[in-house]
């Protein structure tokens, strides 16, 4: 795979032609205030693993409309709080698999939930939550990025960004937790959840890693990237090409550029200049949005593995530098 997108010096400064959609803000207020209205306590149970140094818990809370979204919580066997955590978001179409899953940020001493993705799990490790869409998904191509989309108040990403702003708030009230020293974290759709999080509950929020992150600057990543997931959109405006500005306006809600500029904490991106599932031109709008103490690494000869371990070193580096 070659270079395709803009040249690095041109990303530095690229910024997205798509403007806020009108009433932006007064949409996650209501919708995260009706997600708090119908909130219960989370649910906490220890769960027996083969590890040794890690005490898991299977968790459940309330995300969207009040609806219950499964975790895993990985907590340093043994350890005294208060602990720093990190709130993990995973990749599309991955779930929450199981606890041997999610090490690093427990073995570098954090409280670590990782939210379970609703309506995932099939690709390509396993998930526990399903998506109850009960306003009807209407047509849609296979797959989430139209699902619902003739409305922003129908689609997928509604749901799941409330779910992910609800599972911040979840870990801060966790017992044993340092409330203060919160990082949201993932990787691809992961990323752009870990942006989304911050931007709608940044007073929770103490720092943001966001690998590589997915749903940014929607509308050019259509017509440059041809890998799946965006091309699910080409799919459904192929065949439904009437709806396309119908369906841009769905999306836009959703764009995480618009997001990013509402982050109020320290954050670390990563892009790679080879990405076609997630353009760095993308990554850079979304990055270039944000106002606050940032860093991004930009990995020249990789795809859409983005720095692999390299990045999670720094991940590490740059929370801890943060959450002292």
């Amino acid at each position: 795979m070659a270079h395709f997108d803009l040249p690095l010096a041109d990303l530095r400064t690229y910024r997205s032609s798509t403007p806020e959609p009108d009433g932006l803000g007064d949409f996650w207020t209501r919708t995260l205030a009706e997600a708090r209205a119908a909130a219960k306590p989370a649910d906490l149970v220890e769960t027996g693993t083969p590890l040794r140094g890690v005490t898991t818990y299977d968790v459940t809370f309330t995300g969207f409309a009040g609806q219950p979204v499964k975790a895993w919580l990985n907590v340093p066997a043994g350890a005294s709080g208060p602990l720093p955590i990190a709130v993990e978001f995973i990749g599309y179409g991955g779930g929450r698999g199981l606890p041997v899953d999610w090490l690093l940020w427990s073995a570098a001493g954090y409280a670590h939930l990782v939210m379970d993705t609703r309506g995932q799990g099939g690709g390509w490790r396993g998930g526990d939550t399903p998506d109850q869409d009960t306003a009807g998904a209407g047509p849609s191509t296979p797959g989430q990025m139209t699902r619902g989309v003739r409305s922003p108040e129908t689609h997928y990403y509604r749901r799941l960004f409330t779910d992910a702003a609800r599972a911040v708030e979840t870990a801060a009230e966790l017992p044993g937790v340092d409330a203060s020293r919160l990082v949201t974290t993932g990787k691809s759709q992961g990323g752009a959840l870990s942006i989304a999080a911050a931007g709608l509950v940044p007073d929770r929020v103490a720092a943001v890693v966001a690998g590589v992150p997915f749903l940014c600057d929607i509308r050019r990543a259509v017509t440059v990237s041809d890998s799946f997931p965006f091309q699910e959109i080409v799919q459904f405006l192929r065949a439904n090409p009437s709806r396309a500005e119908q369906t841009f306006a769905t999306l836009d809600h959703f764009d995480v550029v618009h997001l990013a500029r509402r982050i109020t904490a320290p954050a670390l991106f990563s892009t790679a200049l080879m990405d076609t599932v997630c353009p760095p031109s993308g990554v850079f709008a979304a990055y270039n949005e944000v106002t606050t103490s940032k860093e991004i690494e930009v990995y020249e000869w990789d795809g859409h593995d983005g720095g692999r371990s390299y990045f999670d070193v720094r991940a590490l580096e740059f929370a801890a530098a943060r959450l002292r």
